[in-house]
């Protein structure tokens, strides 16, 4: 589904990224994790052709840099951490959005297809309350299901997500994560995310990514990669030990 070969990103004489090879597969749930500086939101960038790289990524048989926007939409969809919303459309009208790369023009009218995945996205966010609702009025989590529903909606192979859960509550990431989830037994399709809290991407994930200074120490499966040995090598700490103490303190609650 996602092929990334010899990826490299670089400013100068300093390499971000140094000659990454990795794939996701049908049914998978990549996540790509790491200290903070390991270059992780840059791989994301780099895949989304948001900077410049050396090295090839594809997405079945298309090279992702020969490929109009457009067409790359309907292969993969990129939800960031972050969004800065300065317009009052509802939120409907945000997830509409995700059908643009279908559409034959900007004021062509939907189709029955188009309907059916707005809907759909709509339903399966929980966000059918809010449907009518101006976005600059949702919490941070609420307006995170907007843009995860406005990338359903646009039906793409694979879902790269940046901290999809970042800054949420509990609750929140809860939500998120086990609709993630959901999708892809659903659709059979896969997902990418970088992810911060390892607790998470153990939970969730189905394979794992461990970069450190832009390279990989570790590609595999979850349990394969976030072994103690490759953890306390990255983190320079005791990951597994520091885990059961935070965990400790709930026992008994």
């Amino acid at each position: 589904m996602l092929e990334v070969k010899n990826l490299t990103v670089q400013y100068g004489s300093l390499k971000i990224i140094d000659d990454l090879t990795f794939a996701v597969k049908p049914q998978e749930w990549l996540m790509v994790v790491g200290p903070n500086g390991a270059g992780k939101s840059t791989v994301v960038s780099a895949i989304a052709q948001g900077i410049p790289y050396r090295g090839k990524v594809s997405l079945g048989d298309h090279d992702v840099a020969k490929m109009k926007p457009k067409d790359a939409a309907k292969h993969f969809g990129v939800l960031t951490q972050n969004h800065s919303v300065g317009y009052s459309f509802t939120v409907e009208e945000v997830v509409r959005l995700g059908r643009y790369a279908f559409s034959k023009g900007m004021f062509s009218a939907e189709n029955d297809e188009d309907v059916q995945k707005i809907e759909k996205a709509i339903e399966i966010t929980g966000l059918e309350a809010y449907r009518k609702q101006s976005v600059l009025t949702l919490s941070g989590g609420e307006l995170q299901r907007t843009f995860l529903a406005q990338l359903l909606a646009q039906d793409p192979m694979l879902l790269i997500l940046d901290e999809p859960t970042n800054h949420l509550d509990l609750v929140y990431q809860k939500q998120i994560f086990e609709l993630i989830k959901n999708w892809i037994k659903d659709t059979g399709r896969a997902v990418m995310s970088v992810v911060h809290d390892l607790s998470l991407a153990k939970a969730y994930g189905t394979h794992a990514l461990l970069l450190d200074k832009g390279r990989i120490v570790s590609d595999g499966t979850i349990d394969a990669v976030l072994t103690a040995e490759h953890l306390n090598q990255v983190y320079a700490m005791d990951v597994y030990a520091w885990m059961h103490q935070m965990l400790s303190q709930w026992d008994g609650k």
